[in-house]
């Protein structure tokens, strides 16, 4: 696939960058990202992807725009409250970018249909709140070996990781958290969240998603970003292979 003038134009400023150039920029159009989420990380990260040119995007929610989400879901604005994020994220972004089709799935993931909504995927981005759904998505990812980036946010601290589990060094979401993670759930109603770090995180699974797809520098699977907005820290560690993981590869 030759790139047209209109597209050496828009994308011009990736083409330059050596790690990418022309045929990294003919990749992502010919790629498709599955987002989990279009809520505060989720509304970056799709803004991201389709000025990128993902070629095809299949965005996953089953929620509506409330008013509430306005201070962090930046895709939304006040006359969408009541409409369902995937349509309204759909319209955004066909209107941002014509080069980028978006398929609206207004369903929840679960893991009795994740590998279907998943299967055709070059990558996964996982933005969701709650563990089953997380859960869920690293094992479909896994059983169909495709890239899992993993992003999330609560009050002021952010997680990120890229998970390719099938690896036989590298781990998965489940490697983190086990089977049964045990841990209390809260909502963002009950304990806040600083909707610009929301924005930080989206945007970081943004650069991990658009690596994924054309790789450049380091591989960062195997490892955990941990960021501190309080003390405006970063931190990596060293995400190891759970040898007694149950999930499937």
């Amino acid at each position: 696939m030759s790139l047209s003038d209109n597209q050496l134009d828009r994308y011009a400023r990736h083409i330059v960058l050596r790690e990418i150039g022309g045929e990294g920029q003919r990749r992502l159009l010919d790629s498709t990202v599955a987002v989990i989420g279009a809520g505060g990380i989720g509304s970056p990260l799709i803004q991201y992807l389709g000025a990128a040119g993902v070629g095809h995007l299949r965005i996953i929610d089953d929620d509506v725009v409330s008013f509430s989400n306005l201070q962090r879901q930046t895709l939304f604005v006040t006359s969408d409250e009541g409409q369902a994020k995937t349509e309204r994220a759909r319209d955004v972004i066909e209107a941002l970018n014509p080069d980028v089709h978006v398929e609206a799935v207004s369903l929840r993931i679960t893991a009795e249909n994740a590998e279907e909504l998943l299967t055709g995927s070059d990558g996964v981005v996982d933005g969701s709140d709650n563990f089953a759904t997380r859960l869920a998505v690293s094992d479909a990812a896994t059983a169909l070996r495709i890239p899992l980036v993993s992003s999330s946010v609560a009050q002021f601290e952010g997680q990120l990781a890229v998970y390719r589990g099938w690896e036989s060094d590298k781990p998965c979401y489940r490697c983190l958290v086990g089977d049964n993670p045990g841990l209390p759930e809260q909502s963002c109603a009950e304990q806040g969240v600083l909707g610009a770090m929301a924005g930080v995180m989206g945007s970081l699974a943004a650069v991990e998603t658009i690596r994924a797809l054309v790789p450049f520098g380091d591989d960062p699977a195997g490892k955990l970003l941990l960021v501190d907005a309080l003390t405006l820290r970063f931190r990596t560690i060293a995400l190891p292979k759970d040898p007694a993981c149950q999930c499937r590869a």
